[in-house]
């Protein structure tokens, strides 16, 4: 029976030995490959969990510090109609509507803390508090330790005074020197209008000039030059002479141009004279005894004039100050003194002070903040908003009943 082939290979020793170090060689190469890769994967796995976790905590430090979640500290002082407190501590006022609405826009808690003025501009410029709320005037020297938002109310400042008895009233007029010089200048135009008149027509007009004598005629020319200033050209007709005539159209438009100007003037110092006669305007002032309230932009006007002042802690101090006769004459901002003096004198008090019409120093409300607030831009951009609604201009109109 024939017997099955079979391949024998016949290898050398040194030939096998070089195949088994070939082996081990791929055998290394095979497991080193093979740990390297899981390395990597462990290093991947690593570094994507590590960055979660970075961006995790990033976006919980990025939440704790939320501005919204932070209760504001605002700083308050009481200046009528700006800011009020009634007998139950809640505050109310143009201010606090104006902030309310600003709050609730951008969903800020707050809580708020009263001070003096003087002490609220320390707390604001030491961002020991982060807002301060009430009547206060952007000014440069103000601007150089806080920032302010845009302004939300202008007004100008004020003289308030006392007024005078019957007696000093009638003193005042009399001795008034602007209309002393007015009744000269009716005198002495009355006197040349009824100078020319009387030298046109006293020889052909024996309707303006009956009597006799020339003295008399003089008083009649004298008569009809003052009527003319006083009441305005007369009749065409009523002159004989054509030079009169045609000076009788010329006088009628200088007259009513002239009546109307002397009205004015006379109005103003009747005005006045009512008032006070010793205060004329903001530079009479140093010639009397003056009261502005501390810390505000009133009695830096008077300090920037060299205005010596009595200075007092409330608008309403200054006042009774006034009322009393201590001072002369008080400044402060117009709106507030006028909202002071209405809501006093419905009750019976300050019915003799008065708030002289000159305007000057002009002041713009705003709402103080710390340096760099991160509110500013929000604060803003709500407040212009605001402004333009129809719950503003209804709230000033409660107040002020004049816008």
């Amino acid at each position: 029976m024939p017997q099955a082939n079979t391949l024998v290979i016949y290898c050398s020793p040194r030939l096998a030995i070089y195949h088994h170090l070939l082996l081990l060689v791929l055998f290394i190469i095979i497991f080193a490959g093979s740990y390297s890769h899981s390395a990597i994967a462990n290093t991947q796995m690593t570094a994507i969990t590590d960055t979660s976790k970075t961006n995790h905590q990033a976006v919980d430090t990025s939440s704790s510090s939320s501005p919204s979640s932070k209760e504001l500290v605002i700083g308050t002082y009481i200046c009528p109609p700006f800011v009020m407190q009634d007998q139950f501590g809640e505050y109310t006022g143009l201010s606090i509507l104006l902030w309310q609405q600003i709050a609730e826009k951008l969903e800020l808690p707050y809580t708020f803390k009263n001070y003096p003025l003087k002490d609220l501009l320390k707390a604001v410029a030491a961002k020991e508090i982060d807002i301060g709320l009430s009547c206060l005037s952007i000014t440069p020297e103000r601007e150089q330790i806080i920032d302010f938002s845009h302004s939300f109310y202008e007004t100008h400042l004020a003289i308030v005074v006392k007024s005078a008895s019957h007696f000093d009233t009638f003193k005042s007029i009399i001795t008034n020197r602007h209309l002393l010089t007015i009744i000269a200048i009716f005198i002495t135009a009355a006197a040349i209008v009824g100078g020319l008149y009387y030298l046109l027509e006293h020889r052909v007009n024996d309707k303006l000039y009956s009597m006799r004598s020339r003295p008399a005629q003089l008083i009649e020319g004298f008569i009809l030059g003052l009527l003319f200033i006083t009441k305005g050209p007369f009749n065409y007709y009523e002159f004989k002479t054509l030079t009169g005539r045609v000076l009788t159209v010329g006088l009628a438009v200088f007259t009513t141009l002239f009546i109307a100007s002397i009205t004015a003037v006379l109005a103003s110092t009747f005005t006045i004279g009512l008032i006070n006669s010793d205060i004329k305007s903001p530079n009479d002032l140093a010639n009397v005894s003056t009261g502005a309230k501390t810390a505000s932009t009133s009695s830096q006007f008077l300090t920037r004039h060299s205005i010596a002042h009595r200075q007092y802690d409330t608008v309403v101090e200054m006042l009774d100050a006034l009322e009393r006769g201590e001072i002369d004459a008080a400044v402060n901002d117009d709106a507030i003194v006028k909202y002071e003096i209405k809501t006093a004198q419905q009750n019976g008090k300050y019915e003799k002070l008065t708030v002289l019409p000159y305007q000057f120093e002009k002041q713009n409300y705003g709402i103080a903040l710390i340096e760099q607030s991160p509110y500013e831009e929000s604060v803003n951009r709500e407040l212009l908003q605001f402004r333009q609604s129809n719950e503003w201009r209804n709230a000033l109109l409660e107040y002020f009943k004049i816008k």
